[in-house]
């Protein structure tokens, strides 16, 4: 009995020390754009103005909007990729019983394109254009 007792207590106290000094891994990503100080928004959360650095949890498919005035507004998406070592089994090996930090860095670089000036006759006979076409489609 106490045998069986003592094992249960060495595996508590192994898991235990496990525990105080887990490695683990740090997420980060940094946008940058040109030119910088253009707001970055990911997954309709803001992050900051660029270049920042932010850090994630998750991998997978990001929805990416970028605005600056004076340029076109940026609307896509990124994906970020799992490493090798943080799929399955190997994660457990990393996030449990690796002594020590990894840090996970990705980059992100977006060019943006000036602003297209709105020509005012153009968008009159757009606007004509259109409701043209909404008097013909009318019954």
């Amino acid at each position: 009995m106490w045998m069986a007792m003592k094992g249960w207590v060495v595996f508590a106290l192994l898991m235990g020390t496990l525990g105080l000094g887990p490695g683990c891994i740090e997420r980060r990503l940094q946008v940058n754009t040109s030119p910088q100080g253009a707001r970055v928004i990911l997954n309709d959360e803001q992050i900051g103005l660029s270049p920042v650095t932010t850090t994630f949890l998750w991998y997978g498919d990001y929805t990416v909007r970028i605005t600056k005035l004076g340029y076109q507004t940026l609307m896509t998406h990124r994906a970020l990729k799992a490493p090798w070592y943080d799929t399955f089994p190997f994660d457990f090996v990393i996030q449990v019983l690796w002594p020590g930090r990894i840090v996970d860095t990705y980059e992100w670089t977006f060019d943006l394109k000036p602003q297209i000036p709105i020509n005012r006759e153009d968008l009159i006979l757009q606007g004509q254009a259109l409701k043209n076409q909404l008097d013909v489609n009318d019954p």
